[in-house]
């Protein structure tokens, strides 16, 4: 693995922000001066840590339970001799049980001595400086900037995954920097960032570099966004929710057999995600990419909004995005605008207050109005917030509340 040392990173803060605010990368920049690059890799490196959420696993090992439904070949030779120390991981739906030096289908948790590592703490491959609207969060402080970063890794294997080039890759495949959290932080705040963002990929697998750099954000008067398809177990997320401001979450679907056969997960968790985050409290905004012949039938557009109205209330933003090909899925065509359209009027139609569509610069839908007198209190160009129509959280022009976090 190739890293940026922590005292050169932390030298290229000052310039960081000129070259984030002109829309390039973050650190495109720092790459190219040829700073310092670590590459010895000792048997478990300094930045290694243990992870949150696993236990030990003693006898009695099933390989179907591991691996079935989803890899139901690998139950037919992996774990042979059944000797060692195993762990399973508890993060996340899939449980994985790992052998001694064997990885979780992340690919950034590793078993060690019978202890589970992970393998990106403090080691982001991506940082930029975005707008909030980028995320897409409309309802949470529209027109800021959002300091965001990714590790490697993720736990669902999407098709069409537009950032696969970190998402399905390991750590020591990509460059990264030796970034603590205190780094994150006062980077975030030298370029006058009030939010952090964890995103591109999978930030449930950064999980523990997540939860530490939030709580010293919130110390120090910044906040904390998740952006992620929710496929996490109950505990830690409650955990997160304590810890961050906001997160939305990619619903990718209301089929089962969509999230098997394309995402290499299932539903029921992620719904279970997105109800327990309402319930605790913390700023939820939902994505739903819609991918043609795939997930894009009316009818289940409907009854995925039915269900955010009937869990949710109408109050909870929901986006429908524009699939455009990528990865592994080049030969499907971009989801027609008509399809979105009729997908946000069914959800309107249901009862839910806010409803955008994505990846469609200048459409109506990119707008927010007020529910009860049907002004135009946000509107946005492109990924930018240009006319703000709200005061102490209310319609500029009835008074009516604007659920959302403003200021």
């Amino acid at each position: 693995m190739r890293r940026v040392s922590r005292r050169a990173f932390l030298k290229g803060l000052a310039g960081a922000g000129l070259c984030a605010l002109a829309g390039g990368a973050l650190w495109s920049d720092y790459r190219r001066t040829g700073a310092e690059m670590v590459t010895e890799t000792p048997p478990l490196p300094e930045h290694w840590r243990e992870a949150l959420y696993y236990t030990g696993v003693d006898g009695g090992l099933e390989c179907a339970s591991c691996h079935a439904p989803a890899e139901p070949s690998q139950a037919l030779y992996c774990h042979v001799s059944h000797r060692g120390s195993y762990v399973r991981c508890l993060l996340c739906p899939h449980r994985c049980v790992l052998a001694e030096g064997e990885r979780g289908r992340c690919r950034v948790r590793e078993n060690r001595g019978g202890k589970l590592y992970t393998l990106v703490y403090g080691n982001p491959c991506s940082i930029n400086l975005d707008p909030i609207e980028k995320k897409p969060l409309y309802h949470f402080l529209p027109g800021t900037a959002a300091f965001s970063l990714a590790t490697a890794g993720c736990n669902l294997r999407c098709q069409y995954c537009q950032n696969y080039t970190i998402s399905q890759r390991r750590p020591e495949d990509l460059p990264s920097y030796d970034a603590p959290p205190e780094a994150i932080v006062s980077s975030a705040a030298q370029n006058r960032a009030p939010t952090i963002a964890y995103t591109y990929s999978e930030p449930i697998v950064f999980y523990e570099y997540v939860l530490d750099t939030a709580r010293l954000a919130r110390r120090a008067g910044l906040r904390s966004v998740v952006i992620s398809a929710g496929y996490i177990n109950p505990e830690p997320l409650k955990e997160l929710c304590r810890a961050v401001d906001a997160i939305k979450i990619d619903l990718k679907g209301n089929n089962q057999e969509f999230y098997r056969r394309v995402c290499s997960g299932t539903l029921q968790p992620v719904l279970d995600t997105i109800r327990t985050i309402h319930e605790m409290g913390t700023h939820l905004e939902i994505v739903n990419l819609v991918v043609p012949t795939l997930n894009d039938d009316l009818q289940e557009l409907r009854a995925l909004s039915e269900w955010v109205m009937d869990t949710l209330g109408p109050d909870v933003p929901l986006h429908f995005s524009r699939f455009h090909p990528d990865y592994q899925l080049m030969n499907l065509p971009p989801t027609p605008i008509e399809t979105l359209e009729a997908a946000r009027d069914t959800a309107l139609d249901v009862g839910l207050h806010y409803v955008y569509l994505g990846n469609v610069p200048g459409h109506e839908g990119n707008h927010t109005y007020c529910p009860d007198c049907g002004e135009l209190i946000v509107r946005r160009s492109g990924m930018a917030t240009v006319e703000l129509k709200i005061v102490d959280g209310r319609c500029a022009k009835c008074g009516r509340p604007i659920a959302g976090v403003w200021q």
